[in-house]
């Protein structure tokens, strides 16, 4: 087993493999930092590679938190079965992973958003580490596997528009083959049939 593939054993299960007191104290020293903090290295280096990190200059990663759980909404006093009120088990169209990635791109308007991967969770809030690019680095732009990202205008704000891994997640583009024929050109272009 290689060194990659041993690093993600262990953070498939971190319940499992990272002892519950360094997770606590982990989630401890990360809830001190500010929302964005850029780090020096990523905490999951299997997962930063697999998602196209390199440790070269232009490339930056940023750990961010967002807050947990789905959205709450007024209680509807109406005549109505309580059941069909609506409160609970009401969910956003995008994921916390993608409210992160954009967040992040907000913050560093320089940088565009590679990719990003989950580092952990406390009841509060998620962590997220987010790899971020400067398309104008001479370093990118010499990068044959990273150069495409400064080639255009059609690279920029990918966060935004839902270009990333999580992105297309949400927007169904994942899927391929039975089951998936509603969900191309995009979801509004097929009446949200695909969802």
């Amino acid at each position: 087993m290689g060194v990659m593939k041993h690093l993600g054993e262990v953070w498939k299960r971190p319940k499992a493999n990272i002892p519950a007191a360094h997770r606590r104290e982990r989630m401890t020293s990360w809830r001190r930092e500010p929302v964005f903090q850029r780090v020096e290295r990523p905490t999951r280096l299997d997962a930063a590679r697999r998602l196209g990190y390199k440790s070269k200059q232009g490339i930056t990663v940023v750990r961010t938190r967002v807050r947990r759980g789905g959205l709450r909404k007024g209680k509807i006093h109406m005549k109505r079965k309580p059941s069909k009120s609506g409160i609970k088990k009401i969910t956003m169209g995008k994921s916390i992973q993608r409210i992160a990635e954009e967040r992040t791109s907000k913050r560093y308007p320089n940088l565009e958003v590679l990719n990003s991967y989950w580092v952990g969770e406390d009841g509060k809030n998620k962590f997220y580490e987010v790899i971020m690019i400067d398309p104008h680095h001479p370093a990118i732009k010499s990068d044959k596997q990273l150069s495409w990202i400064a080639s255009g205008a059609s690279h920029h704000g990918r966060a935004e528009r839902g270009l990333t891994s999580a992105g297309k997640r949400g927007r169904g583009l994942h899927k391929k083959g039975k089951g998936a024929e509603k969900l191309r050109p995009s979801l509004k272009a097929n009446k949200n049939r695909g969802k």
